[in-house]
Formats: C-alpha cells, structure tokens, sequence
C-alpha cells in the first residue's frame, strides 16, 4: 500500500515536471519570434513596396514583339506568336555551304533511310525540333517553342511557332499542322525518341489530329552515332556543331535551363528573357540541316575517294560507316573500309577490334590465308581478342591441315590465358587424337 502512494506521489511529480518543460519551451520559442519581429521591425520596408507589380497579358503581347521579329498570328483557335528568319544562302554555317543545300538531290536521303522516305526535293523538307517544358515529356509537358526549318533559293529559313501562354497551345498546333502539310519529308535530331511522341500527345490532348502520319521522318540522330560515336566523347547536336562544323556559340543558353527560362517568362511576363530561346532554337535547326547535308553522304557515297572529299578522313568514321555496310550485307565495301581505316591509324582498342573484323571477313569470303594471318598477328601480343585468335588458329590447323599437334599448340596457348569450356574439350579431343596409333598404309 505505502509503495503504491510513493508511485503514485512519483507519477504526479514528473507530470508536473513536463509540464513545467513544454511551458519553458514554448516561453523560449515565443523570444526567438519576438526577436526576430524587432529584427525586420527596425528595417525599412521600402524594398517590399518597390516590387513591380506584373504587367498584365496584352501589355505583354505587346513587348514580345519590341525583342523577337515577328507577328501575333490569328486562326479558328484564337492567336500565337511566329516569328521568321533567313539565313542568307551566300553565307557559310561553319564550314557548311548555306546555299548549297539547296543544291541536294532528290534521292538524297535514301541509303540513309534504307529507301523507307521516298523521293523528294530539298524544298519539301521540314526540319524540326521543340523547345518545351520539361525534358521527360508525358501528357504535362508542353511544346512552347516549335522551329520548322526549310530549304529555299533563297537560304534557309527558320519559322518558328510560340505560346505566350498555355491557352494559345490549340491555335500553334493548328498553325503547325498548316504549314508542314507544305512538306513530305520531317528531319528531325532525336525526334522519333522525344519531339514527334511529345507532338502527337499535344495534339491528342487538344484534340487534333496529328499532322506527321502522311510525312517520311528521318532521324539524323542515328546516322550522325554510326558516323561519330567511335571518334567523339559525344554526339548531341551542340557538340557536332562544334567538332564537324566548326561553329562555336557565343553565350549560348543550355538546353537544361530552357524550361526554366519559360517557367520565368510566364510569372514575369519580360519578354527579353525569351531571345537567347528563339536564337538556341533557330541554330539547333540550322545545324541541323547543315549536318543533313554530310551524314546521308557519307553513306551513300562509301567508296574511299568519295568520303574524303566528303571531310571523312578519320578512322574512326570510316570503321562507323564500315559496321553499317556490315548489318546492311555489304561485306566487301564494309572489308575495304576497315582496311583504309587501319592504315589511316586507329586507337589500339578500336584497331584490335578493326583487325578482328578483318580477319572473320576474310574468312565469310573464303578467304583463309588472308583471315589465317591476321589471327597469327593477334595471337602475338597483348590484345582482348588474343584468346579468340588462338582458338581461330587451333581450329584452321585441326580442320584445313589436319595438323593435330599444331592445333594442340595453339589450344593449350589459349588456355594459359583463359580456361573455357570449348578449349578445354577441344584439347582433350586433340590430346586423344594424337594419341591414337596410326594404322599404316599398304603399298
């Protein structure tokens, strides 16, 4: 009974200690907060009443037009901004020749393309790409800025489409759809992965039907990767403008800040912040066709003379353009590459592979004592296809010199390098074989 007084007496004792805790506490939160009221009590507070208030849209409507050349356009879906550029055809973008696209012939795109765009004149191509509002797309990204390139004999000229705001998406869709129905071709850099998807979703949400199914799309991101990709660290667009054309971008605003510039320009409504978006957007499409005019080249025209008039007079290229050539059946044109390529000089990872592909040619096209060698000279040095070279050289002495001593030699090679499955059988039966006695002949 008297232990349970004392608990009891105990329990009250730290119910009033808690008590008295979160008082304190709240007594000492309740200072913090008054100091800091009398802090910003004592500033001025001017700098709150100087901020701008936002002008309101048709005041901004207005400004867009002081910083970008163009004109508000109307249609059936209410009204967007397009804005328009030449690029002067007597110009050079880099070291591409403006005025020479126009010059392209109608079939240019075919090897390329492996013959799935039909025939079309340069002029009836659309060059596109999107600035938007994120980089992941889904049905919450919008496109806010669309260029649409194209040839004439003039230049090339830039029409680009804008969004002011988001009730203005309906009106710069129509208006795309209008003008690429002047087009059968769409060139795009990575836009059958991200802007044509991104497209149709747009379309789709407002309604519309999408304008691109009637259209050939040629995605020149793929063909620029078999070109570069084994030469370059990478192969966005920038940086093949860079690396190819020559052209470096003087205050150029990265593509990853591009939605946020946008995000900006919708709260503020200051249009100047909007220019180095219209002109990022203007050279991407440039380029763009500056490039169309050297990779669809370099894959129709692969004899060795053709592509170093063409600029392609580095291995690496020449090994891209011979795997192509490879996948598409073209074994002797994909062999005679891979030689030029090693005489021009590869890195010794890339040669090693090169040498490699030579050499399993070689042997396709019946031609052992070509393949016979370069295996020999694999098998001599330190190389990742070393083992398989060996392997190639046991194989050749078993079967076409029935030379089972030698074959042996070369498996148990290979072996000190790497014990596999194969070579381990194919040593045991040889070391069988030879130790079979031979029947003799009967004169």
């Amino acid at each position: 009974m008297k232990n349970a007084i004392l608990a009891n007496k105990r329990r009250k004792r730290l119910a009033v200690r808690s008590m008295l805790d979160i008082d304190t506490q709240l007594a000492r939160l309740k200072q913090r907060v008054a100091a800091i009221d009398r802090k910003y009590a004592r500033k001025d507070n001017t700098k709150a009443r100087a901020v701008p208030v936002l002008p309101p849209p048709n005041n901004a409507r207005t400004f867009i037009e002081e910083w970008a050349e163009g004109s508000v356009v109307s249609n059936e879906f209410g009204e967007h901004f397009q804005s328009e550029r030449l690029y002067s055809g007597l110009k050079q973008h880099g070291s591409a020749d403006i005025g020479a696209l126009s010059e392209l012939p109608a079939n240019f795109l075919d090897a390329l393309s492996e013959n799935s765009i039909a025939d079309s004149a340069p002029q009836r191509w659309a060059f596109l790409d999107t600035e938007t509002t994120g980089l992941a797309g889904g049905s919450g990204t919008y496109a806010f800025l669309i260029g649409v390139g194209r040839i004439t004999p003039e230049g090339f000229r830039v029409r680009q489409f804008f969004m002011r705001e988001y009730a203005e998406e309906k009106s710069l869709l129509a208006a795309l759809h209008s003008h690429l129905n002047e087009f059968d071709v769409m060139i795009t850099y990575n836009g059958k992965a991200y802007d044509q998807p991104l497209l149709e979703t747009r379309y789709r949400m407002c309604r519309h039907k999408p304008p691109f199914g009637r259209m050939g799309h040629l995605d020149l991101l793929f063909g620029a990767r078999r070109l570069w990709k084994l030469r370059l660290e990478s192969c966005r667009l920038v940086q093949l403008e860079q690396q190819i054309l020559g052209v470096f971008r003087d205050g150029d605003l990265p593509g990853e800040l591009i939605p946020y510039v946008y995000f900006e320009y919708l709260r503020s409504h200051e249009a100047q912040r909007l220019v180095p978006i219209f002109h990022h957007n203007a050279m991407d499409i440039l380029t763009l066709a500056c490039l169309t005019a050297v990779v669809p080249a370099a894959f129709r025209n692969t004899g060795g003379d053709a592509l170093m008039n063409l600029g392609v007079r580095r291995g690496e290229d020449l090994v891209g353009i011979a795997r192509w050539l490879l996948n598409a059946g073209e074994l002797e044109k994909s062999l005679e590459l891979l030689k030029r390529a090693i005489d021009l000089g590869l890195p010794d990872k890339l040669l090693f592979r090169s040498l490699w592909d030579v050499a399993a040619l070689e042997k396709k096209l019946a031609r052992p004592t070509a393949a016979l060698q370069i295996y020999t000279e694999l098998a001599g040095c330190r190389n990742d296809h070393r083992v398989d070279a060996l392997e190639e050289l046991s194989k050749y002495y078993e079967h076409d010199e029935k030379n089972y001593a030698v074959a042996l030699e070369f498996a148990r090679q290979a072996l000190e390098f790497e014990r596999t499955d194969s070579l381990l059988k194919r040593a045991d039966r040889l070391t069988r074989r030879l130790a079979k006695p031979r029947a003799r002949r009967l004169i």
